[in-house]
């Protein structure tokens, strides 16, 4: 985005600030000099390393001068001194009411007060309900995976990794067939080398289960708008409560049902735009029975009012405009 960024007048600097190496902390001084020099108003931290660069940089600073400082917790971080930095912001922003609950659990020297609750934001524009893909990605589509002809699709993303639910998506679709539905499962998402031997467990299963012609591994995909446009339903089944999941409001903004585990930031969204798609974390016998009612019944998808792009920049430069004029 730097050239879009540098034709509308703005400016952009580089620096290694964001490589998980303590030479980093060389880059201090650099970066303070830097905040002076600029002026600098608001000094955002989005990352545990970098934010310790521009933490330490910014508290050698005269608190009377230097720029007000915002911090983003966009996981649910291991605890421990490094990550505590993340919640050193003046005001600090928290992705969900998740992680709002995380720093506050784990974090209570945090004030309260300071937090501020930011969903992330899908642009209505990119993920338009109704979107259709070309005719050109549709062909290649159909060329790639002609096994899909005629199936009702239903589609796993996310990276190849045990908490993701790859697993109980494999269930899934073994009982949906048994139960008369002519399902195909997607499983759209990479493996990280070291996660090769669950790979191969996966691909095992599949075969064990004789799924190979019902489920198919498409590994990692640039085009997941139009993967899940081209879907009957998406699934949502981490283990372990995400943050926040895009994917969730990015389908459901796209008008596919998504059926995902009541917890984290997913149970948030679904609970807001289609909370018939929630199931209790585990429940292999309600996510069937609920994937199942999504697939021959329609539900109605609520607008995306609140986990928009939009939404989301408004309410940032909020905290920013709070922290310029205290009386806000």
């Amino acid at each position: 985005m730097v050239p879009q960024l540098l034709a509308e007048g703005g400016e952009h600097f580089t620096s290694p600030i964001g490589k998980k190496s303590l030479f980093n902390l060389r880059l201090i001084w650099q970066l303070r000099r830097f905040l002076v020099e600029h002026k600098v108003d608001i000094l955002h931290l989005r990352s545990r390393m970098p934010a310790w660069v521009g933490y330490l940089a910014w508290r050698g600073m005269d608190p009377a001068t230097r720029p007000k400082l915002v911090t983003t917790v966009h996981g649910a971080y291991s605890v421990n001194a490094y990550s505590s930095v993340m919640t050193k912001g003046e005001r600090v922003i928290a992705v969900s009411s998740t992680i709002r609950d995380y720093i506050l659990k784990n974090y209570p020297k945090v004030n309260p007060d300071k937090i501020r609750l930011i969903y992330r934001g899908v642009d209505p524009q990119e993920f338009p309900r109704g979107y259709k893909p070309s005719k050109e990605w549709l062909a290649k589509w159909q060329h790639d995976y002609p096994q899909l002809s005629g199936k009702i699709i239903i589609t796993l993303p996310g990276r190849i990794t045990r908490w993701k639910g790859q697993l109980d998506f494999i269930q899934l679709v073994t009982r949906l067939k048994q139960n008369g539905i002519n399902v195909h499962g997607i499983i759209a998402g990479e493996a990280d080398p070291k996660k090769a031997s669950f790979l191969q467990e996966l691909k095992e299963k599949i075969s064990t289960l004789n799924l190979t012609n019902d489920i198919s591994l498409i590994g990692h995909r640039s085009d997941l708008k139009e993967v899940m446009s081209v879907s009957d339903l998406v699934l949502s089944l981490s283990q372990d409560p995400e943050a926040f999941g895009r994917i969730t409001p990015e389908a459901l903004s796209l008008g596919i049902p998504v059926v995902g585990y009541n917890h984290g930031g997913v149970g948030e969204v679904l609970k807001a735009m289609f909370p018939v798609g929630l199931v209790k974390l585990g429940d292999i016998n309600g996510l069937i029975t609920t994937a199942q009612q999504c697939l021959t019944q329609l539900y109605p998808i609520n607008e995306n009012t609140i986990f928009t792009l939009g939404e989301m920049q408004d309410k940032t430069f909020s905290v920013y405009r709070e922290l310029q004029n205290p009386r806000l």
